[in-house]
């Protein structure tokens, strides 16, 4: 059974992946500060209370993971490094308060801009930490869109192994790009279609295909256009109405919508079951998009990115080879 931690937990993107996969792990502890994303975690993940005899209790995790908020690591706050970006450094201390119950491996999650000039101090701070603490640690930036999901996001993680050994990104079983008609919906399943039109003025003027070369040219400097949705979307964030977004699609009548709540949910690797359920918990109104489900989907970490991970870590083949070093001999 694996032992597992999870700080900054979300909605729970690597429970949903054990889960998936039939693994057997009890939580040892969840935490989360965003009452709605606990509400959902919980909707998705009913605690399960079993006998134990104390004698077996364990409170030893075997993988802790944990993302740190990521807006104060966006390019527009790249500036500020007092913010939530050094909450990171708290899984620093929760460690340490464990004494002789470290986990063997700790994983991070955030956005690329963690790696910028102005955020670098900070996660070299975390990364001397564990460090001294006893962990090896390997980073590396992977898109979604080499685990099979057709959404370019770039997220960083970082995996640390307590001891010697070194986590090898280079061992990450990639998947083969799925069909956005895995993900996209037909629009004629979509209920109150009209919400999801495009049909603001600021809006439409960016989108790209509505635009002439000369318009794309001449703002290429001020904004980014929207791209049309065909095969690959771009990242999914909290909203879909937000320029630059993740896309739009184009509709069978050739107008534009934003992604549905359910797409969105979709492109972040959640089953439609997991989506039922927040629409229980989080129901929307009528002629409204639901910006609570858009947000929950947009800052969780993408469930087959994070279980990539978690495979080799349980498979015991992550470690890289490190070649010993020849040294010359001067006389």
């Amino acid at each position: 059974m694996i032992q597992l931690l999870t700080l900054f937990g979300g909605i729970g993107a690597p429970e949903r992946y054990l889960k998936r996969k039939g693994i057997n792990y009890k939580l040892i502890d969840y935490v989360e500060w965003k009452e709605n994303r606990v509400k959902a975690y919980n909707a998705m993940n009913p605690f399960e209370h079993r006998p134990q005899d104390i004698r077996g209790w364990n409170l030893k995790p075997d993988i802790a993971i944990h993302g740190s908020p990521c807006q104060d690591n966006s390019p527009a706050n790249l500036n500020d490094d007092e913010g939530r970006s050094k909450l990171m450094l708290e899984t620093i201390r929760i460690i340490k308060e464990m004494g002789e119950w470290r986990p063997r491996f700790v994983i991070w999650e955030n956005v690329r801009g963690a790696l910028f000039k102005a955020k670098r101090p900070i996660f070299n701070e975390y990364l001397a930490a564990m460090e001294a603490l006893g962990y090896t640690n390997s980073y590396e930036v992977l898109n979604a869109i080499d685990f099979g999901i057709p959404q370019t996001r770039e997220r960083v993680f970082c995996v640390s192994v307590l001891g010697n050994e070194v986590f090898d990104f280079g061992k990450l079983q990639n998947k083969p790009l799925r069909p956005m008609s895995d993900f996209q919906q037909d629009d004629s399943e979509i209920e109150d279609i009209e919400k999801y039109v495009v049909k603001i003025p600021s809006m439409l003027n960016r989108i790209k295909d509505l635009a002439t070369a000369e318009e794309i040219e001449a703002n290429k400097s001020k904004f980014r256009y929207i791209e049309t949705i065909v095969n690959v979307c771009n990242t999914i964030t909290e909203r879909p109405d937000r320029c630059p977004s993740a896309g739009v699609f184009k509709m069978s009548d050739g107008r534009y919508r934003y992604p549905t709540e359910r797409e969105w949910w979709r492109l972040m690797d959640f089953d439609d079951t997991d989506f039922d359920l927040m629409l229980e918990e989080f129901p929307s109104k009528p002629g409204k998009r639901n910006a609570t489900l858009y947000a929950l989907a947009g800052n969780s970490i993408v469930v087959s990115q994070i279980g990539a991970i978690i495979d080799l870590l349980l498979d015991g083949n992550y470690a890289k080879k490190i070649e010993p070093v020849q040294l010359e001999l001067i006389y």
